[in-house]
């Protein structure tokens, strides 16, 4: 009986959880099995102590330069978009790459694949924080919106639960989807959800709570936030009246059309100042606003925070940017007279 090795990268300030996700359900296929059909190293951008996010160390037996030998790697990362040793990582999993050593990323590590030009041509997932940053620098890349990826040699995901979903599928095609069920049953897993469902990114997200006509409202949004759509140019797309598509946004989300587009717009703005390296003015052409005074003041009412402050320290706590979404939007509303003068696009 076979046994397939899995090698896993770890980059300093790995998600912990996301790592722990992906290996269970492999030991407890093993046992489930009753022999060792799953083997899984350490490695890291040289071997050495790797520590996680929450403070845990792992012992990296081998750098990655001379891996053991693995049929698979999985690069496991943060929140950080520019992981330490990148360039002798990015050597090292080129090698493998050559050898035909398939590769494959859980939560952040779709950037440290992405920066060594292992991901041109293929599809990747990547957790949603990171997403509006990756497709800034990487727009040439098909980065969904799924919680995992399996394109050919390329297995991508957004960590967290993913990891646990993603590992199934794959034991699933091995082994049955018995034993996959087994697997998720030993973890109280509900239902093993398919690679092609979008992540739950926020409570802006078209929810089961909201009608259809409210939902494709809010995917029209989402799909254009750098050149927003007016309020009137999204009810002409959906055959609606203004007026109609007001009271649905108000009976569904007790908010209106113009709040929650701007919300959307600032979350993206803030996703972008937390995860790239681009200045408050690019982050807010690149979410719509074209004034960065006015940016500035929405932003500022929205999470309690100023840009610059977010620019200067891209971890601190932003506790109130997860307010109600009912609430989306408590500055005045743009077009509204309340609302700041400006050459900013108006909503």
């Amino acid at each position: 009986m076979q046994t397939d090795a899995i090698g896993f990268l770890l980059v300093d300030q790995f998600p912990m959880m996301s790592l722990t996700a992906a290996i269970e359900p492999l030991r407890a296929a093993n046992r489930l099995l009753g022999y060792e059909a799953y083997a899984w190293h350490y490695l890291g951008a040289e071997a050495g102590t790797v520590q996680a996010s929450n403070g845990m160390a792992i012992p990296a037996a081998t750098g990655v330069a001379a891996p053991p030998p693995v049929s698979l790697v999985f690069v496991c990362a943060g929140l950080e978009i520019e992981a330490a040793g990148q360039p002798r990582i990015s050597a090292g999993l080129r090698r493998m790459h050559r050898a035909g050593t398939r590769l494959g990323a859980i939560s952040g590590g779709s950037f440290v694949l992405a920066r060594a030009g292992l991901l041109d041509g293929y599809r990747c997932a990547i957790h949603w924080e990171q997403r509006p940053a990756f497709l800034e620098a990487f727009p040439h890349i098909d980065c969904t919106d799924s919680i995992f990826e399996i394109d050919r040699d390329r297995l991508t995901c957004a960590g967290g639960v993913a990891s646990m979903e993603m590992m199934l599928k794959l034991i699933g095609d091995i082994h049955g989807a018995d034993l996959a069920a087994y697997v998720a049953n030993q973890f109280q897993l509900e239902r093993i959800r398919p690679a092609r469902e979008p992540q739950r990114s926020s409570r802006l997200r078209p929810s089961t709570m909201c009608t259809a006509l409210v939902n494709e409202s809010i995917a029209l949004m989402r799909n254009n936030i750098e050149d927003p759509l007016s309020t009137q140019s999204i009810a002409e797309r959906l055959r609606i009246s203004v007026r109609q598509l007001e009271r649905s946004f108000q009976r569904d989300l007790g908010n209106t059309p113009g709040r929650f587009y701007q919300r959307l717009r600032l979350e993206r703005a803030r996703e972008l100042l937390l995860y790239t390296h681009m200045r408050i003015l690019d982050a807010a052409v690149a979410s719509g606003f074209r004034s960065s005074s006015y940016f500035a003041q929405c932003f500022r009412s929205e999470f309690g925070v100023t840009p610059s402050a977010v620019q200067r320290g891209r971890k601190q706590s932003m506790t109130n940017s997860f307010s109600d979404p009912r609430r989306a939007g408590r500055g005045a509303e743009p077009g509204s007279a309340g609302a700041a003068p400006g050459p900013e696009v108006r909503t």
